[in-house]
């Protein structure tokens, strides 16, 4: 059955706004984004939040006014930063959401176009195409060879066969069941191709009435995730066994509970480790966010993580390395090679075309077959005339065996034309052309393919209508007519991506269709490493797997693959200890992507069947943004893990500012009022500074990160440790100085207060970069967020110390400006030891 689309004409936009504001978008109810209520209920939940209520609970019960308004009042400033991080949160889900819904083909305004799912309407014209799922609810209005898989529906596993719907007065059915004429929202199209009229969208759907709503951000526990709630679940148990400790000695040793309660609750609040899961859910969606704007579109949280460990790249040639727009360039008849010209009139140079164009698709995606296509209208005027008369009665597919794609053509005469085209020992081998002569066409085929063409062999032949077709292609008596080249530029960009991720330890690995010589051609453009020579897809199926490792050793080229190869190939990768990523755009790439540790599928080409098997979607198809991909994700992973050891760090001085005094029967030096202002620095500072910094110079020159490196390494756990240590140390030492100087509590208070400031601020500067300094790396590109930071910090802590009612109220004294200058120097000190380490390379820090 023909597919014909230029007759169809469909809505217009006029007539889609009005469907859509009547009807709504071709959506499922499922979950809905947080609305205000509902953030601000999950805000009041948080312990945090909690512990402040009952802080100020019990400042009221002692008479404290003040303080308790203050606690109050600091509850919506801490919420506050939770509810704009929240929102923000949300806003990211939602634009990944609509990148992420499932596309549509449809015709409007007489043209065919890929609009979002969503968009879809009542009365809309959709294509069907093979690998792609069914977008709504639709009556067939043309078919050829379709066939559907329903089981999402039926739950039976046989796919079921389409037919046109020849009459106009339907009725609605349900799914399952061959020869019908509905397609049904959800299920997937695995064979043949199809027209069909949208009559339901959305709830109407048979989906959404047995209310399966598809849910496209997966929720999944990473190992990231599962190893940050194992630390939180020991941060948590150790400091509230730290409180009761600190509750008891406060009340044995001091003689008043209610204090020591204050005291236990302070201390609660210093160890709190919230920062933690708020910090990876914001890393995780807003790096979602930053790679989405870079054309890569992550559909689960744990690529993000494995972005960064990748350590050998597998891609397409054709549209990645490519630019994906192929042009005949050369072809090759009997008569010698010609450049090719559409002025050409040469009858033979006719029938190549001709015959290429019969053996494509009517409406092809593929380039190669649009190649044809737009040479058969520059040679007849318009392809249409090729078609006149004729129906397309079967379609021989590309098989693992068979390189090659053969359609047979009722001309209602005696005798099916038939038109071949494909890999050209195999047009050689179907037109059994004799071994001497297959060698010297092969010779010719060399030849075209070292000048960097894709070359496609096309052949013709007949078919007595009257007999039953062949079930193989080989029983066809084919004519070979000629070698087609084609021409694909590489994209500009890639030489240069190339280089970055051999400077990232990144092996880049070449995987075609083409013929060895055409590969090779291209691995020389854009500066692959060939050292190892290619391996074809013939020579891979024989090898054994234990001489396959050996040979993928050095081999970066593989010429000749099929999809179902990429799966031996992924996984021979990964017996060799590697972490793959694998490119792919066709139903058969669907295992490898699985099978890869990054599965990345392509956004333009790709079907829905790949989309849904990868990992990652790349929205412009481009290798280029497979680098930035990796580059951002060593930037996501590296600035999380310092975000990490910064929230561990300064939990320590937290702490113990809170546990030894009462220890040492030295007067409180931190209070609930101190820990909520220090709250308000450390949740943005963890969070929007870290997350917003840019990568460092050298992340594209060093190694991939190994895959099963935790993110708690025994290399960042010792550096957060020393910070903090250092960090409290100082402060200890400054309030007991203070004291044995003769300040009152309130002075000594307020200057050792003014030493944590200026060390928490030291520990968010130093661990911007483990390897570069705090000078080199201000020099760098500003991060605007970190300086706000850093500003409101300072300024809040000038207001406390140097406002009466402030003071007052943080129990303080006004500091002289010496005194102010003396606590930023010895803040500063935590920072200057891991900058001195920095300075001299050791080899722990040393990246």
């Amino acid at each position: 059955m023909d597919l014909v689309t230029d007759n169809l004409i469909g809505l217009s936009k006029k007539e889609v706004l009005v469907k859509q504001k009547k009807d709504g978008f071709n959506e499922l109810q499922a979950s809905k984004p947080k609305n205000v209520l509902a953030i601000i209920f999950g805000i009041i939940k948080e312990p945090m939040i909690l512990l402040l209520i009952a802080c100020g609970t019990i400042y009221l019960f002692l008479g404290d006014r003040q303080e308790a308004i203050m606690l109050i009042v600091s509850i919506f400033g801490v919420g506050g930063i939770t509810f704009y991080q929240e929102k923000k949160t949300e806003k990211s889900l939602e634009a990944l959401r609509n990148l992420s819904s499932p596309r549509a083909f449809v015709i409007r305004n007489g043209k065919r176009q890929r609009i979002p799912g969503k968009d879809v309407v009542t009365d809309d014209i959709i294509i069907l195409s093979e690998g792609d799922r069914v977008p709504a609810d639709a009556v067939v209005i043309e078919s050829s060879n379709l066939s559907i898989d329903e089981s999402l529906l039926t739950g039976e596993s046989l796919a079921v066969s389409k037919i046109k719907c020849e009459t106009e007065n339907f009725s609605p059915k349900k799914p399952g069941g061959d020869n019908q004429y509905y397609v049904y929202a959800g299920s997937m199209i695995v064979k043949g191709y199809g027209i069909a009229k949208v009559i339901s969208i959305g709830q109407d759907t048979e989906m959404g009435k047995i209310g399966k709503a598809l849910q496209s951000v997966e929720i999944e526990k990473t190992l990231v995730q599962k190893e940050v709630s194992r630390f939180v679940k020991i941060f948590a148990l150790v400091g509230l066994s730290l409180c009761i400790i600190l509750v008891i000695v406060y009340g044995l040793t001091r003689g008043h509970w209610m204090q020591g309660f204050l005291a236990g609750i302070t201390m609660a609040m210093g160890t709190m480790p919230e920062e933690f899961p708020i910090t990876l859910t914001i890393f995780m969606t807003m790096g979602a966010w930053r790679l989405a704007q870079n054309k890569v579109l992550t559909r689960r949280n744990a690529t993000i993580e494995t972005l960064g460990s990748a350590t050998v790249l597998c891609v397409d040639k054709t549209g990645t390395l490519t630019k994906n727009k192929m042009s005949i360039a050369s072809i090759y008849t009997q008569d010698g090679h010609i450049d090719y010209n559409p002025k050409l009139t040469d009858k033979k140079i006719k029938d190549i075309i001709k015959y290429g164009v019969l053996a494509s698709k009517k409406e092809p995606f593929d380039p190669m077959e649009l190649a044809f296509v737009e040479a058969g209208r520059d040679l007849f005027e318009h392809e249409k005339y090729i078609h006149q008369d004729m129906e397309l009665v079967k379609e021989y597919d590309l098989e693992k065996y068979s390189l090659s794609v053969t359609h047979v053509w009722d001309n209602s005469k005696d005798k099916f034309i038939v038109a071949a085209k494909g890999a050209p020992e195999t047009i050689l081998d179907l037109c059994h052309v004799p071994k001497k002569e297959k060698e010297i066409l092969l010779e010719k085929v060399h030849h075209m393919a070292f000048q960097g063409y894709r070359v496609l062999g096309v052949a013709k032949g007949t078919y007595q209508s009257k007999q039953k077709l062949p079930e193989n292609r080989h029983d066809f008596d084919f004519e070979f007519l000629g070698f087609v080249g084609l021409a694909d530029p590489i994209r500009s960009e890639i030489p240069l991506a190339i280089k970055e991720c051999y400077s990232a330890g990144i092996r880049v690995v070449m995987i075609t269709g083409d013929y060895p010589s055409t590969a090779q051609n291209i691995a020389n453009q854009i500066g692959l490493e060939s050292f190892g020579g290619v391996l074809t897809g013939p020579e891979l199926e024989e090898l054994s797997p234990e001489a396959l490792k050996v040979r993928m050793k050095n081999v970066n080229i593989f010429s000749r693959v099929v999809p179902e190869q990429k799966l031996l190939i992924v996984n021979a990768f990964k017996q060799m200890g590697e972490v793959v990523a694998m490119t792919g755009d066709g139903v058969n790439d669907a295992p490898a992507l699985k099978s890869a540790h990054i599965g990345i599928a392509m956004g333009n080409r790709g079907t829905d069947v790949a989309r849904e098997a990868a990992g990652i979607v790349l929205l412009d198809d481009n290798f280029s943004s497979i680098v930035k991909g990796v580059r951002l994700g060593r930037r996501i992973y590296n600035n999380l893990q310092k975000a990490m050891t910064y929230i561990f760090a300064v939990h320590f001085p937290l702490a113990g500012l809170s546990l030894i005094p009462v220890l040492l029967k030295w007067p409180l030096i931190l209070l609930p009022v101190h820990i909520v202002f220090l709250e308000l620095v450390i949740d943005p500072a963890c969070t929007v500074a870290f997350e917003s910094e840019p990568e460092e110079k050298n992340i594209m020159r060093r190694p991939p990160r190994r895959i099963n490196e935790p993110i708690f390494s025994k290399k960042m756990l010792i550096i957060s440790v020393l910070q903090g240590v250092i960090a409290l140390f100082i402060c200890l030492v400054a309030f007991k100085l203070c004291l044995d100087y003769g300040f009152s509590e309130q002075k000594a208070r307020a200057f050792t207060f003014a030493v944590v400031i200026a060390s928490n601020i030291s520990l968010i500067l130093t661990n911007l970069s483990w390897s570069q300094s705090i000078l080199s790396k201000m020099k760098e590109k500003i991060n605007l967020s970190l300086i706000i930071v850093i500003a409101l910090t300072a300024s809040f802590a000038i207001f406390a110390i140097y406002v009466d009612k402030a003071t007052r109220l943080f129990k303080f004294e006004h500091l002289s400006f010496l005194q102010i200058m003396l606590a930023v120097l010895l803040g500063s000190f935590v920072a200057l030891w891991f900058e001195f380490l920095k300075k001299l390379k050791f080899k722990l820090i040393n990246n």
